[in-house]
């Protein structure tokens, strides 16, 4: 059984900082993608940024410059720094992690999500 665990989420600032991580446990092989996505009131659930095993990354436009996405491979743990954040950057976060290999099943799983709410 895989699960994802965020962390990390609250209240900041506008202009402010935060830091999200997620945890994957199980008896995990490895994982290919992982990623962060957002849905924020009213709104479709939407990619922010995204990385591979080997580390290639991917952003939203509307996050490019802001937002860095890392993970580490050995703690099957990925995070998402949030710098400079705005007030649209208000959302429920989720994680994903895309094809996961496990001692008995491959498949995709999310996260339960983690709201941050950026204030004036």
């Amino acid at each position: 059984q895989v699960q994802l665990v965020e962390s990390g989420g609250g209240l900041v600032q506008a202009g402010g900082s935060l830091r999200l991580s997620c945890a994957a446990s199980g008896s995990i092989f490895s994982i290919n993608a992982m990623s962060w996505y957002r849905q924020a009131p009213g709104k479709q659930r939407e990619l922010v940024a995204a990385i591979t095993s080997g580390g290639s990354t991917n952003y939203a436009d509307s996050v490019k410059g802001r937002f860095t996405i890392s993970r580490d491979n050995a703690k099957n743990t990925v995070y998402l720094q949030m710098n400079s954040l705005k007030l649209e950057d208000t959302a429920v976060y989720y994680c994903a992690a895309f094809e996961v290999v496990t001692s008995t099943s491959w498949g995709d799983y999310w996260g339960q999500g983690t709201q941050v709410t950026v204030s004036s």
